[in-house]
């Protein structure tokens, strides 16, 4: 008689046990967060952008590669929705006497998105892979929330990109603040999630897998939605281009540029997710390249300023995350949380006082209005 399989910790694994055989099973993030411990081989944090698969206790017929068309397929309206939602949530909470900063909402309700998907992959993995919703929701997060946008929130407030009445103390309090608020909600709102996830977890039922016709309609959709974006980009008003339809040309490359970084770099690495890191820097040192660019007094024609915006909104926005970010510094172990995180911050703030810093003191982007282009 077949025994249900269960699970005990050792000191370094997983072991799933079943007809009492022990069978080594990477670690669930998840779980992991949840009862707060703690993983000590980031090599397992690859799991969170990666596909379910056997290491997820999933049966391998239900199993399809992280390089799969149809995984990379869902990437598109994945990447297209995120931006969309990132760029319209930023607009809303854009508003003259607002007690918190526009992009701690879009961190803090996408590091919830990420918390939820983390607790039903398992459960949804059963499905036939990639028709769980977890890969298009992990995806979504990642393409949501901004490392690289935060980044440069954080440099603006430090050299007072605004021009507002106050000394150097209270500059740097502005700067500390939208550092330290953005890491605790990310970090607060993946553990709600989390635990939301893991209320309704249990009651997710058996269902099978749709059958071949649904499975690559799926996919065709999945890249017509992509396909679209081209044509609102040509056809919609120019008006729009920096605005939104120039970040969905370039949403797709920075999510499947960080989606690829992510799965064949964070597995060769076991101190930190070098792939996230990579991927995050990368970001990182383009949007300040851009923004420097942007604020330069030499003309710059209106097309390539829509470009340059829609590289920055789309390609950076959608290839940096913080809810894989907040994801792994939750589940890595103390010491090694705290290298990645400050690693990663402290890294982040150089490429921006490297690249952006001497437009900056040269006068060039002291005032977003003298550039060639509006730096929004």
């Amino acid at each position: 008689m077949s025994l249900p399989p269960h699970r005990l910790r050792d000191k370094d694994n997983i072991l799933t046990f079943h007809n009492n055989q022990p069978v080594q099973r990477q670690e669930n993030v998840a779980e992991a967060i949840q009862a707060h411990d703690s993983i000590d081989d980031a090599a397992s944090l690859a799991s969170i952008d990666r596909p379910p698969s056997k290491e997820d206790h999933i049966p391998a017929i239900k199993v399809y590669s992280p390089y799969s068309p149809a995984v990379i397929a869902l990437l598109m309206p994945a990447s297209i929705f995120g931006v969309l939602a990132r760029l319209g949530l930023q607009a809303l909470m854009k508003y003259d006497g607002a007690s918190i900063f526009p992009l701690a909402y879009v961190q803090a309700l996408g590091c919830l998105c990420m918390g939820v998907a983390l607790s039903l992959k398992e459960p949804l993995g059963n499905l036939r892979v990639p028709l769980s919703f977890v890969i298009v929701l992990s995806s979504f997060c990642g393409s949501l929330t901004t490392f690289s946008g935060w980044q440069l929130d954080i440099f603006d407030s430090w050299i007072n990109q605004g021009g507002f009445a106050r000394d150097w103390l209270r500059t740097a309090i502005d700067g500390c603040t939208k550092l330290f608020f953005t890491l605790t909600v990310s970090l607060g709102s993946l553990s709600l999630g989390i635990h939301i996830g893991s209320i309704f977890a249990p009651y997710i039922p058996s269902i099978a897998p749709p059958p071949w016709p649904v499975r690559y309609t799926l996919t065709i959709v999945s890249v017509l939605s992509y396909g679209a974006t081209f044509v609102t980009y040509f056809l919609l008003s120019h008006s729009f281009r920096s605005k939104a339809t120039a970040a969905l040309l370039f949403s797709f490359p920075g999510t499947c540029t960080r989606y690829l970084l992510s799965i064949t770099l964070n597995p060769r690495f076991k101190t930190m997710p070098v792939g996230t890191l990579s991927a995050n820097l990368f970001g990182t040192a383009l949007l300040a390249a851009f923004h420097a660019i942007k604020g330069l007094p030499a003309p710059v024609s209106p097309v390539a300023c829509d470009l340059l915006q829609g590289l920055a909104d789309g390609y950076c926005g959608c290839l940096t995350t913080v809810s894989t970010f907040a994801a792994e510094v939750s589940a890595l172990s103390v010491r090694r949380r705290w290298v990645y995180a400050t690693v990663t911050i402290v890294l982040g703030q150089c490429l921006m006082v490297i690249i952006l810093g001497p437009s900056f003191w040269a006068g060039d982007v002291s005032n977003s209005a003298e550039g060639s282009c509006r730096v929004e």
